[in-house]
């Protein structure tokens, strides 16, 4: 934990800091990512996980339109511009370690590429594995395939 965090740790509610300085002190990991959870801000409903690097962080923060760094493709990714699914972010906070966001977000639609609302779908239910959701919209049909 960096020595940031752990003076927040003692600050009083409703203290500000300016943003430069706490984006400096997250901990990315060794590839410079952190991991960024999102969920529906006024349903609670957890959508999904990605990753971010500072520079989609920011545009994040700056533009209001959730912007993530896709690993496999090795470039920005800007959720929905596949698939026109977009999440709006209603708010960001940074974990007490400083290596977690968590994004309060107004999704379009389904957050997960099978089509579903979550990418949590797959319950663990003592010896089996659940499918505990249905697409809300074929995926073939929401990334033009077929």
């Amino acid at each position: 934990m960096t020595d940031t965090f752990k003076a927040l740790e003692r600050a009083a509610g409703d203290s500000r800091f300016p943003l430069a300085g706490i984006l400096d002190a997250i901990h990315f990991n060794a590839d410079g990512l952190i991991p960024a959870i999102a969920q529906q801000h006024d349903s609670g409903e957890v959508l999904m996980m990605a990753w971010m690097n500072r520079e989609a962080l920011e545009e994040t923060l700056r533009t209001g339109r959730v912007c993530y760094w896709s690993r496999s493709r090795g470039k920005l990714w800007r959720k929905g511009e596949s698939s026109g699914q977009q999440q709006h972010l209603k708010g960001a906070a940074l974990d007490c370690d400083g290596d977690t966001l968590l994004l309060q977000v107004d999704q379009t639609g389904p957050a997960c590429h099978s089509g579903r609302r979550s990418c949590f779908y797959v319950a663990l239910e003592g010896d089996e594995a659940r499918i505990a959701s249905e697409p809300l919209i074929d995926p073939d049909t929401l990334y033009g395939k077929g």
